[in-house]
């Protein structure tokens, strides 16, 4: 019976031993998964739990994973700049003619309204705010239409409308593909990088549509 009793001890000790060694590397793994991650000792990036999203809008649009601040700039910038694009294409209502220009308008409202929804998604994730403010808040929005150009667009009817939206649309893309190519350059976070990566592919199309518009009107 005492010898009984001793190897019962043994064994529990044993046990007790390999489960908390299974803890131990537990850990450890835990700690590399997620402190590893910014070995550059970079301060501005930053680990997101994948279960920070926005309510609703979906995991991948929380953005998970490690950003830095060109992934914030890349979002705070994108969202105004599209949101312009949002404006010129609601002007083509009663005033657009051409058929492949209001196809085109549709096609920008499908796809630009809900990255805009997305990057505010990120950013509030992040805690970060929606827009950079402060001074040089405007700093590399390239392709951005003065208050003039909005007017004069606005003011235009049939041909005349679609020639100017085609020339506007062309810098104004132009500048977003400018900024996504940056955010392809500098950018740490997964997700936005491909959205970067639907800018630069889906607006360069476009631009050489445009392009062609232009060249029949």
């Amino acid at each position: 019976m005492r010898a009984f009793t001793h190897r019962t001890a043994r064994k529990f000790a044993l046990a007790g031993a390999v489960t908390a060694a299974g803890l131990l590397l537990a850990a450890c793994g835990t700690e590399d998964g997620t402190g590893g991650m910014d070995h550059g000792g970079a301060s501005a990036s930053v680990t997101v739990s994948p279960s920070t999203t926005a309510p609703g809008a979906g995991a991948e649009a929380g953005a998970p994973g490690a950003f830095n601040d060109a992934d914030v700039m890349f979002a705070q910038m994108m969202i105004p700049h599209h949101e312009q694009a949002l404006e010129m294409a609601e002007l083509a209502a009663g005033r657009a003619e051409d058929p492949e220009v209001k196809k085109l308008v549709a096609a920008i409202e499908q796809a630009q309204d809900p990255e805009i929804r997305k990057m505010r998604a990120w950013l509030k994730g992040w805690g970060r705010p929606a827009s950079a403010g402060g001074h040089g808040a405007g700093h590399g929005m390239s392709g951005m239409m003065s208050d003039q150009d909005m007017k004069d667009l606005a003011a235009a009817r049939g041909k005349a409308f679609d020639r100017k939206f085609a020339e506007l649309m062309i810098a104004h893309h132009d500048g977003a593909v400018t900024m996504a190519k940056d955010e392809q350059k500098n950018g740490r976070n997964a997700t936005a990088r491909k959205l970067a990566d639907d800018v630069v592919r889906t607006q360069s199309a476009e631009v050489a549509q445009l392009r062609k518009i232009l060249d029949r009107l």
